[in-house]
């Protein structure tokens, strides 16, 4: 199996830059990836040459830009084993669950309760405390081990039969874990709770195929997935979608409006009032076709080959603290230094063209949990290099001795 990284990386304009007059190390590839010229062509074309609102004209402009945004959500559906009516395109992930939380809490009352767990992102965290804020539901949370591995044993048994919703990360932002989703679902569906899942990070390092996980809601957002920033995609169920309440009230969300009753659009279209994100879901789809046009199993392998490089290189490292070791993880290296603070290593890192994520990384009941305010984040994407992992452990070395 092999994977060539420098045809890949030639693919990527802003991989050639410097910064800080050294070559560009570009490791915060779980907060945004950057963008192939595929995607950046495809936006431009669509600005240059077919651009129009969508669904509400009848001529050749308003036809083309329908079609294209109409084939993005075909894209999507087909990349997820999804029916295009089961894709609601939103701005990102975090809209997508403030959706369905808002749909779902309609119907939840005081003492209902909604099952999370320690180690999810705040997006799917606080569109739950609302409803724990204006209607009493109640949060519970499975707790994270030791090695960053999903305490799967205390998620089955928080489920209750007063368990309405379980909520859970498919791959943590943060730790690199993948739960094990598909016996998640299975045990939530045992109690009859609704199914949602975080697919933020798994979208772009596994193969998802939402029916076999049979999970009732999955969402992802474009910019992890070489795609364009303000686009998203909420996968629903059919059956779900047809009884969840809209979010929003507008334009294009409708079927009839008068002044004395309205009537709502079938899905996908309830969900998707005023002007959607055109140019950014025609970025999508290219990002996907790109995407899709690699050898994703040898891709994935080049990934964690750099973790584990990164590993081997900063084993002597006894200043360095690992968090998150769960088997089977991701490539995502977390990591405290001791005697400094993680933004202040990230801003050292930076003088040598070395970009990494400090700070909680949306997820502080998890640095909670592991002891810590604050970690730094190396992700490695598929257009890294063994050269650049070997870059960044020199810098890291480098750094480390400012403060000793």
């Amino acid at each position: 199996m092999t994977f060539d990284v420098e045809s890949v990386r030639a693919q990527f304009p802003i991989l050639g830059r410097q910064v800080n007059g050294k070559p560009l190390v570009y490791l915060d590839s779980a907060a945004s990836a950057q963008k192939p010229q595929a995607v950046i062509d495809a936006m431009t074309a669509a600005m240059t040459n077919s651009y129009a609102n969508v669904h509400r004209g009848l001529h050749t402009l308003a036809n083309e830009t329908t079609e294209a945004f109409e084939a993005s959500r075909r894209r999507v559906a087909s990349f997820i084993g999804a029916d295009p009516s089961e894709i609601v395109f939103t701005k990102g992930a975090t809209e997508a669950i403030n959706l369905v939380a808002s749909g779902l809490g309609q119907s939840l009352i005081a003492g209902d309760e909604i099952l999370l767990t320690e180690m999810e992102h705040h997006a799917n965290i606080v569109p739950w405390h609302f409803l724990r804020e204006r209607q009493g539901v109640v949060l519970k949370f499975a707790p994270v081990l030791d090695d960053g591995r999903l305490d799967l044993d205390a998620f089955k048994a928080l489920l209750s039969p007063r368990t309405r919703v379980a909520a859970f990360t498919h791959m943590s932002n943060v730790l690199g874990t993948v739960n094990p989703v598909a016996e998640m679902v299975a045990a939530a569906r045992q109690v009859g709770a609704t199914t949602l899942i975080d697919g933020c990070q798994a979208i772009v390092h596994l193969d998802v195929k939402v029916r076999d996980l049979d999970v009732d809601f999955y969402v992802f957002s474009g910019h992890k997935l070489y795609g364009p920033t303000g686009i998203g995609a909420l996968y629903g169920k059919a059956e779900r979608l047809a009884v969840l309440p809209p979010y929003q009230g507008g334009g294009e969300m409708i079927a009839d409006v008068a002044l004395d009753r309205i009537t709502y659009a079938d899905p996908p279209h309830r969900f998707e009032a005023g002007t959607p994100p055109i140019l950014e879901a025609i970025g999508l789809e290219a990002a996907l076709t790109w995407f899709q046009g690699l050898d994703r199993d040898a891709a994935a392998a080049h990934e964690h080959g750099l973790y584990h490089r990164a590993r081997e290189g900063l084993a002597g490292a006894n200043w360095l603290k690992v968090i998150g070791e769960a088997p089977g993880k991701g490539a995502i290296l977390s990591f405290t230094v001791d005697g400094a603070h993680a933004h202040d290593v990230a801003q050292i890192l930076d003088r040598y063209g070395v970009a990494v994520r400090a700070g909680a990384h949306c997820a502080e009941p998890l640095m909670r949990r592991f002891g810590v305010t604050s970690s730094l984040r190396a992700s490695f994407a598929l257009y890294n290099t063994e050269a650049e992992v070997d870059a960044f452990v020199d810098a890291l070395n480098r750094t480390h001795a400012f403060f000793v």
